[in-house]
C-alpha cells in the first residue's frame, strides 16, 4: 500500500508514452505500474503525467548596475510550480572582486533556502580567470556546482580568449561543464559606438546594437576553444539560425557541446521591440528577439535535435519603474524577460499541438535532457522509481488566453500577453507534496531545498 497513487494517467517520458499508475512512498517514487493501490489517490483521468520539468537558467533577486530583478526566490519559485518546474537552476555571482567562489556560494545559497518553494542547483559564475580563482574549481564541484558560466560580453565578467581557454581546461580537469553567454563583445561595443554617433538610441535600434552576427561569431569562437581544450560546452539562450547550425555542425564533428534556447526566441520577434511607443521595452533581452526566419530555424533545430534544452533565463524588470529607466536611450533599459510560468504550456500549445515536436521531445526539452546535463539525474526529471516524486498533472486540451492577470510572477507585465494556450497544468507535485492543485496554491512555502549536482556526465 502506497502513501499516494496517481492514477488512470497518460504517463509521457523523453522515450514513450504509456498508460499507467504511480506509487508513491515517501519522497519517491516507488512504482510505475497499472491497477497500484494507496491511502490516498489523485486521478489523471484525462490529464499528461509528466516530470516535474527542470528550467536549467533563471535569475531570481539577481542585482545589476541599476537595480535587481523583481522576482524574489520565493515569488519566482512559486510562478515555476504554477507551471510544472518543480526543480530551477540559478546562478552564484561573486559579489566583490576575487571574492573566494565557495564564500559567494554559501551567501548565495542562504539566500535561496530561506525562499524557495521548489527545489533548485546553482551554477558558478567566472568572472575572471587567474590562477588563483581556478585553482577553486574542483572545490565548487565537490560543494555540488559543476556547472560555470562564462561570459563573452559585459564590463566585469567578460573572459578575452586566453582566460576563456584556461578557464575550459580547469574545468574539463575538475569534470565539469561549461556554459557560456555568447556575443562578441568588439561587435557589439562597434555597433553600439556607430548608434551612438549617429543619435540613435531609441527603441527600434535596440536590436541593431547587437547583430546576429556577433552571437554567430562568439559561438563558433568558443567552440573552437572549448574542442581545443577538450571541455564540455553549453551555449544558453541560442537566439540565431547561425548559433544553432555551428553547435549543430560542431556536435556532428563529435565534440561534447549542447546548446538552449528559450521560448521567446521561437515565439517573438524584433517586431515587439520596433513599436512607436516605449512598450517595446517591454521585450528588450540580450540577445535581442531576432527575424522570423530566425524563430522558424530554431524549431527546426529542436525538432531535429540540434538545440537540446529549453530554459527560460526568467530575468524579470517590471515596466514601471525599472525598464522606464532607458527612456532616453536603449542602452539604459533592464535587459530580461519574464517567462518562468509559462515554459511547459507554451512549447506544449505552439510545439506540440502544431507538430513542430512530440510529446517526447517536449518532455526532453523541459525536464530530462537539463536533469542530466547538469547532474540531477536519475533524481529528477524523469518518472523512474527511486526518482523524486517530483509529478505534473498536465491538462491537454485547454484553451486560456494568456494575461497577466491569471499569472503568478511578481512582474507587472507579461510579454506573452493574449497568445492562446491549448494546454496548461492541472497539479503540481514536490517531492510527493502537493503544490498546486486546480491552479490554486495548496502547499507550504519555502518547502525547496538545495539539490548537490553530480560531476558532469551527459548521461
Amino acid at each position: 500500500m502506497y502513501d499516494l497513487v496517481i492514477q488512470n494517467g497518460t504517463l509521457v517520458s523523453n522515450t514513450a508514452v504509456w498508460q499507467a499508475d504511480i506509487g508513491i512512498l515517501g519522497e519517491k517514487i516507488a512504482e510505475i505500474a497499472p491497477h497500484l493501490e494507496g491511502r490516498e489517490r489523485i486521478s489523471a483521468k484525462g490529464m499528461l503525467v509528466l516530470p516535474g520539468g527542470v528550467d536549467p537558467h533563471v535569475h531570481l533577486e539577481m542585482p545589476t548596475p541599476t537595480t535587481t530583478t523583481s522576482e524574489t526566490w520565493a515569488t519566482g519559485t512559486q510562478a515555476a510550480a504554477f507551471g510544472g518546474t518543480t526543480t530551477v537552476i540559478d546562478f552564484v555571482e561573486p559579489g566583490y572582486p576575487r571574492q573566494p567562489l565557495l564564500e559567494a556560494f554559501r551567501e548565495r545559497l542562504s539566500v535561496a533556502q530561506a525562499g524557495s518553494s521548489v527545489d533548485f542547483g546553482l551554477h558558478m559564475t567566472l568572472c575572471t580567470a587567474d590562477e588563483d580563482t581556478l585553482a577553486q574549481v574542483r572545490g565548487v564541484v565537490a560543494a555540488g556546482l559543476p556547472s560555470f558560466k562564462l561570459y563573452t560580453t559585459y564590463a566585469g565578467f567578460r573572459l578575452d580568449d586566453e582566460e576563456l581557454l584556461a578557464a575550459f581546461e580547469a574545468i574539463q580537469k575538475a569534470g565539469a561543464l561549461a556554459m557560456v553567454h555568447a556575443e562578441s563583445d568588439v561587435i557589439l561595443r562597434q555597433a553600439a559606438l556607430e548608434l551612438q554617433a549617429a543619435g540613435r538610441l531609441s527603441l527600434r535600434d535596440f536590436p541593431q546594437s547587437r547583430p546576429a552576427i556577433a552571437e554567430k561569431e562568439a559561438v563558433e569562437r568558443v567552440l573552437s576553444l572549448a574542442a581545443f581544450a577538450g571541455c564540455p560546452l553549453y551555449i544558453v539562450h541560442v537566439s540565431t539560425r547561425t548559433g544553432a547550425s555551428a553547435i549543430a555542425r560542431a556536435r556532428q564533428d563529435g565534440q561534447a557541446a549542447w546548446g538552449e534556447t528559450c521560448p521567446q526566441y521561437l515565439l517573438l520577434d524584433e517586431s515587439r521591440i520596433r513599436t512607436s511607443d516605449f512598450s517595446g521595452a517591454k521585450f528588450v533581452c540580450c540577445p535581442p528577439l531576432r527575424t522570423p526566419a530566425d524563430r522558424e530555424a530554431l524549431w527546426d533545430a529542436l525538432h531535429a535535435g540540434d538545440l537540446q534544452t529549453l530554459g527560460t533565463d526568467h530575468c524579470a524588470f517590471n515596466f514601471r519603474g525599472q525598464k522606464e529607466l532607458g527612456r532616453d536611450s536603449f542602452l539604459e533599459v533592464p535587459s530580461g524577460l519574464p517567462g518562468i510560468e509559462l515554459r511547459l504550456a507554451l512549447l506544449y500549445t505552439f510545439g506540440v499541438k502544431t507538430g513542430k515536436i512530440t510529446l517526447s521531445q517536449w518532455v526532453d526539452l523541459c525536464s530530462t535532457a537539463p536533469a542530466r546535463l547538469f547532474g540531477l539525474h536519475p533524481r529528477k526529471g524523469e518518472l523512474i522509481p527511486g526518482a523524486d516524486a517530483d509529478v505534473v498533472l498536465f491538462h491537454p486540451d485547454r484553451s486560456v488566453p494568456v494575461t497577466h492577470a491569471m499569472l503568478h510572477e511578481n512582474v507587472d507585465y507579461t510579454p506573452y500577453e493574449g497568445l492562446r494556450l491549448a494546454g496548461g497544468v492541472h497539479t503540481t507535485l514536490l517531492r510527493g507534496q502537493v503544490l498546486v492543485r486546480e491552479g490554486e496554491w495548496v502547499g507550504h512555502p519555502c518547502t525547496g531545498g538545495f539539490v548537490p549536482c553530480s560531476s558532469f556526465h551527459p548521461g
